[in-house]
């Protein structure tokens, strides 16, 4: 039989489960919008429900146990989710405990970015590396830190929150409640205010054609730069240059052998890293200019077979 994993990636907009066997490979994938407003009772039922589908198409796997990434505040150790500000009811919920029960089989919870980066060192972009951090750049900014081989947890779990990191003293409130976070200004929700406002000031027509009667969005800009629409590259190179200032901030903390960005807005990296490069010479200490920054390789499996090596003990 094959050796593998259950995992699920709890998301405030999708549920995803999945099979993963040992060498990484997602044997069998399942999904279904999260029951944000439901309550725990209604979020475990879809998971358990979509478990049981991915299992049934791998009637060979030789299943080890359950791995879940989980948007934190959560305490892994206990396996309880603290506090999931995008799901209904989420407080101090002893998710491991439930499905162990439920299920039958051993779990394990680790924040769904934490997830995301095990997964790339493992099997991803980071493979070889003994210090890396993964950085997760889309409505928000989310990371995950490995030092030395293992897996940065901080008190109570919460390292690597790098997205509220303070960049700026520009009064931009984050979605954190904060000041000049990180993500207030480089987040892919950043680029679409910013975006929108030059839109409704008259300075990007090309956007806002693209976007029509919609909310203008991260993709909107992206699809105007690759036309060669001069807002669209300005506004890219913009959001480049924040990412810069925060890529530097994490190399001078964690000195990583590698810088992997993953998200909507890391998948732009092509168009983009240039500029990165740029900033990062301009403001890192000379000693950290040569660490690359590279694109997460797993895209939007990464949580899944970052969760699931949770159980498998050569990739934990």
């Amino acid at each position: 039989m094959t050796r593998a994993a259950l995992a699920i990636d709890l998301g405030g907009t999708d549920l995803r489960a999945a099979v993963v066997e040992a060498t990484g490979r997602v044997a069998a994938f399942a999904s279904t919008p999260t029951d944000a407003k439901g309550g725990p009772d209604a979020v475990i039922a879809q998971m358990v429900a979509l478990l049981g589908q991915v299992r049934a198409e791998t009637p060979e796997a030789d299943i080890v146990g359950l791995g879940v990434g989980a948007p934190g505040p959560l305490d892994p150790d206990a396996g309880i989710v603290v506090d999931a500000p995008t799901l209904v009811g989420w407080r101090n919920v002893p998710l491991a405990a439930i499905l162990s029960e439920r299920l039958g089989v051993a779990v394990r919870l680790e924040n769904d970015a934490n997830a995301a980066a095990l997964g790339e060192w493992r099997f991803g972009a980071g493979q070889g590396t003994q210090s890396l951090v993964f950085v997760t750049v889309s409505t928000g900014i989310g990371g995950g830190v490995i030092v030395d081989g293992h897996l940065l947890h901080g008190r109570r779990g919460l390292a690597g929150e790098i997205g509220h990191m303070a960049v700026s003293e520009r009064p931009v409130r984050c979605a954190c409640g904060g000041l000049g976070c990180w993500e207030a200004f480089a987040s892919g929700t950043a680029l679409a205010r910013e975006a929108s406002h030059l839109v409704a000031s008259g300075g990007a027509p090309g956007i806002g054609r693209l976007a029509g009667s919609d909310p203008v969005t991260g993709r909107h800009v992206a699809e105007a730069a690759r036309q060669g629409d001069g807002p669209a590259l300005q506004l890219l190179d913009e959001e480049a240059r924040w990412l810069g200032v925060g890529l530097t901030n994490l190399l001078h903390l964690y000195s990583p052998e590698r810088l992997i960005l993953g998200g909507g807005v890391g998948s732009l990296l092509p168009m983009i890293q240039e500029r990165i490069r740029r900033t990062i010479g301009e403001r890192a200490m000379a000693a950290f200019r040569d660490v690359p920054v590279v694109q997460a390789a797993l895209g939007r499996n990464a949580g899944l077979v970052g969760a699931a090596s949770l159980m498998l003990p050569e990739a934990s």
